[in-house]
């Protein structure tokens, strides 16, 4: 590192000692040359004298310089050393600072880890101890709720047990109430009653309406259709309850008896078709009645069973036009008429409101000709009022130049005003009057 270092300082020393002795050369050169070849031998002597004392200066200053960088390299050499053992000192030192903080650290770090587990430790026992002695008692209070909640669903169960006694009882008093066939029709026909109330407007409807006049049979009700006629026609409503196929059926599915039920199906089917051909028979009276009729179950359970049926729906009223609707589809329906009903009167209030606007109509053609003469009667006091405006414009301004001119006159003697040039006074007031009269004519040319 140190050849490195002054080996560049060398060759720069020896580069300069040799181009001085090249310019002196140069020089001793140019003075021959001049001096000719006999003459200044001494001088010549003597520079080169001085060229060799000056290189040799050169090249002692060299050695001198070469001597102090290799001083200054070797102090150089000698502060490096002391620095990097410093630097080695230094880091060891820390090194072992770092050591000892690190195992002073580890034996905290695992001091503090023993108390925290001894701490995680007893707390753990402490919640475990809380949490048995919680859930003991939860369970001792769980186990009494159960106990007083199973009395409690004891003594509601035979409640329970009491109600179904007396439900029992009810159910067969129904049992006994349904049996009777005019006893079932009415509880059919209230229920329908019922509906047409919920659903249809007052007087929509009438009840027991005889629809033959030379015949005796009457529908239980016939509702009023919602089109435009002096008599609407009606739809009518029967309510039928076929109980026996019905309960024949209930009790064949509850025994699990495939051959009795489907006995109990056909039964149900032919029921069905008997009550629709009389309802197609009696109650579908056109023009009286519209082209079908409705055939009412009063339960949801029997027009599932009806519906249940291959084909039996659609049969009976492509077949007999009669309609079998049940509690669920009936105000449905019924809404529809109802429908048609609000559609009825919002054409007829159409039709008051189309004769309204048609006498509105006139009235406002009656309005636009008296508004045309008034019109016309502002338009002649209009020209009127414009031409009176005009005259006064014209006076206006007339005025305005006699008071200009008469300001404009000259004093006489007697400071009194002198006439104009044109004339006598009698002549200015001729020709005022003309200019009047033009400017009035030419106003009423406008």
């Amino acid at each position: 590192m140190s050849d490195m270092s002054a080996s560049p300082v060398l060759w720069i020393g020896m580069l300069l000692a040799a181009v001085s002795c090249l310019l002196s050369l140069i020089v001793l050169r140019r003075l021959s040359l001049m001096a000719g070849q006999g003459g200044d031998t001494d001088m010549l002597a003597r520079l080169c004298v001085m060229t060799e004392r000056e290189t040799a200066a050169r090249v002692a200053e060299n050695e001198a310089q070469r001597a102090r960088m290799a001083e200054i390299e070797r102090a150089l050499s000698t502060r490096l050393d002391q620095r990097h053992q410093e630097i080695t000192e230094t880091f060891n030192r820390i090194a072992r600072m770092m050591g000892r903080d690190l195992a002073e650290m580890r034996v905290t770090q695992s001091e503090a880890l023993r108390e925290m587990a001894e701490e995680g430790r007893r707390q753990g026992d402490e919640l475990r101890a809380a949490v048995n002695e919680r859930l003991h008692q939860a369970v001792e209070k769980q186990m009494q709720t159960s106990f007083q909640r199973v009395l409690e669903q004891i003594g509601a169960m035979q409640k329970a047990m009491g109600e179904v006694s007396a439900m029992t009882a009810q159910v067969g008093d129904l049992k006994r109430l349904f049996a009777n066939v005019k006893t079932r029709g009415g509880w059919g026909e209230s229920q329908l009653r019922s509906i047409l109330d919920d659903v249809l407007p007052e007087g929509a409807y009438e009840t027991n309406r005889r629809l033959r006049e030379d015949g005796r049979e009457v529908v239980e009700f016939a509702v009023r259709m919602p089109v435009r006629a002096t008599v609407p026609p009606v739809l009518a409503i029967d309510s039928k309850f076929p109980t026996e196929a019905y309960e024949r059926l209930l009790q064949a599915v509850e025994d699990c008896n495939p051959d009795a039920e489907r006995a109990a199906r056909r039964a149900l089917e032919t029921t069905l078709r008997i009550e629709a051909r009389k309802i197609a028979t009696k109650y579908i009276v056109p023009p009286v009645t519209v082209e079908f009729a409705v055939l009412y179950l009063p339960t949801d359970g029997l027009y599932a069973e009806v519906a249940r049926i291959p084909g039996l729906l659609d049969e009976i009223g492509r077949t007999y036009r009669v309609i079998v609707m049940g509690p669920g589809l009936m105000p449905a329906m019924l809404r529809t008429i109802h429908l048609g009903y609000v559609t009825l009167a919002l054409e007829r209030r159409t039709d008051d409101i189309a004769r309204l606007l048609g006498a509105t109509r006139q009235e406002m053609l009656r309005m636009d000709g008296v508004l045309e003469k008034l019109a016309r009667n502002a338009s002649a006091m209009s020209s009127s009022i414009d031409e009176a405006r005009r005259r006064t414009g014209l006076v206006t301004r007339r005025l305005r130049e006699l008071d200009v001119d008469t300001r404009a006159a000259p004093a006489g003697d007697d400071g009194a005003p002198t006439a104009p040039a044109t004339g006598d006074g009698v002549g200015g007031q001729a020709d005022m009057a003309p200019s009047w009269s033009r400017e009035g004519a030419a106003g009423r040319g406008m």
